[in-house]
C-alpha cells in the first residue's frame, strides 16, 4: 500500500508541475520579467519553500536530535540541487539535443546564471567554514548576513533578469477555457493555476515524504540520514521536474533559473535560520555534503557559465559526487 500511495503521490507531483511550469512563464510574461528573474526568483522560491519547512518544523519541534535533523535538511538541498537536479537537468538536455534548437548549447542569460552559482558558492562555502560549532558571537552576524542578502539577490535579478520570454513560445494558459483568450490570459488567471500547481506540488510532495518515510522506518534508516538524503530528495527534486520539462522545450534560462534560484534560496534563508537557531556544528557526513554540493557549484560555473554548454563529462561528474555521498554514507551506516 506505502508504495501504491508513493507512486500516487508522485503522479500528483508531475500534475502540478505541469500547471506551475505554464503558470509561472504567464505570470511572467504579463508582469514583463526577465527569464532570469522568472526562473530564479518565481518558480525557484516556490518550489524551495518545502524543504524549507522541514527545517524550521525539525527546529520548532525541539526533540532530542532535532537540531541535526534540521541542518541536514538546510544543507542537504543545496548539495542535491548542485549535483543530482544538475546532473537530470544536463542528461535531459544530451537525450532532447535533437529536439532542443540549440541541441547542447546553453540558451540561457549568463548573467543571472553567474550571479546565482556566486550567490550559492559564497554562503554554501561559509556554511562549511562555520561548521566546527564557531560562538554565537561569529554565527549571529553571519545568519543575519545571510537573511539580509536575499532580498538584496532578489532586487538585482529583477532589475537584471534578461529578456521578457516571447509571446510566441508560450504554451496556452491550461486554466482558460476560453479559446478567444487562451493565449491573452489575466495574470490573476495564471497566479490561480500556479497557487494550485503548487499546492499539488507540495501536498504531493509530504505525502511523497510520509511514505517515503514510512517505508525508510521500515528498513531502519535513522533519522539524519533521513534528513540529508531522502528529506531532500522527496521535497526537492520531485518539483525539479519542473526544470526537466523546460530543459525539454530548450528553455534553459527557467530550467537551470528554477535550480540555481533554489540553490541561492537554501544558501542563504535556512542557512541564517540555522546560524542563528542552532550551533551549526555539522557532522562528518553533513560536512561532507556541503563540500560535494561546492564541488558541484563550481563544476556548473565552469562546463555552463564559462563553456556555455551542457557537456556529458559533467553530467557523469554530477552523478558521481553525488554517488559518492551515498556510498560514504551506507559504508559508514
Amino acid at each position: 500500500m506505502h508504495l501504491v500511495l508513493l507512486l500516487l503521490s508522485f503522479a500528483v507531483i508531475l500534475a502540478g508541475a505541469l500547471l506551475f511550469t505554464n503558470a509561472v512563464e504567464w505570470l511572467g510574461h504579463r508582469l514583463q520579467l526577465g527569464e532570469g528573474a522568472v526562473g530564479s526568483v518565481l518558480a525557484a522560491v516556490g518550489t524551495a519553500m518545502p524543504e524549507t519547512l522541514v527545517a524550521i518544523v525539525a527546529l520548532i519541534g525541539a526533540q532530542e536530535g532535532s537540531d541535526q535533523v534540521a541542518i541536514g535538511a538546510i544543507v542537504g538541498a543545496p548539495f542535491l540541487l548542485g549535483t543530482l537536479a544538475m546532473g537530470l537537468v544536463g542528461l535531459f538536455a544530451y537525450l532532447y539535443r535533437e529536439r532542443r534548437a540549440q541541441g547542447l548549447a546553453l540558451d540561457a542569460h549568463r548573467e543571472t546564471l553567474e550571479r546565482d552559482l556566486l550567490f550559492f558558492l559564497g554562503f554554501f562555502a561559509l556554511s562549511l567554514a562555520l561548521s566546527w560549532g564557531a560562538p554565537a558571537a561569529l554565527r549571529i552576524p553571519v545568519g543575519v548576513l545571510a537573511l539580509a542578502a536575499y532580498p538584496l539577490y532578489i532586487r538585482r535579478t529583477l532589475a537584471r533578469g534578461g529578456d521578457v520570454q516571447e509571446h510566441a513560445t508560450l504554451d496556452p494558459l491550461v486554466f482558460e477555457r476560453r479559446p478567444e483568450r487562451r493565449m491573452s490570459p489575466s495574470a490573476g488567471l495564471a497566479a490561480l493555476q500556479l497557487l494550485v500547481g503548487l499546492g499539488a506540488m507540495v501536498g504531493g510532495a509530504h505525502l511523497f515524504v510520509e511514505e517515503l518515510l514510512k517505508i525508510a522506518g521500515d528498513l531502519g534508516i535513522e533519522a539524519v540520514v533521513l534528513a540529508l538524503i531522502l528529506a531532500p530528495l522527496a521535497t526537492e527534486l520531485p518539483e525539479k521536474v519542473n526544470s526537466f520539462f523546460w530543459v525539454r522545450e530548450g528553455k534553459d534560462s527557467l530550467a537551470l533559473g528554477n535550480i540555481t534560484g533554489a540553490m541561492v534560496f537554501q544558501s542563504t534563508i535556512p542557512f541564517g535560520i540555522g546560524l542563528l537557531f542552532t550551533d551549526w556544528a555539522l557532522s562528518a557526513n553533513a560536512a561532507l555534503s556541503v563540500a560535494l554540493g561546492l564541488a558541484g557549484g563550481v563544476l556548473a560555473y565552469a562546463a555552463l557559465h564559462r563553456r556555455g554548454r551542457f557537456e556529458l563529462s559533467a553530467v557523469l561528474a554530477w552523478f558521481v559526487l553525488y554517488a559518492a555521498f551515498i556510498v560514504v554514507v551506507a559504508v559508514s551506516a
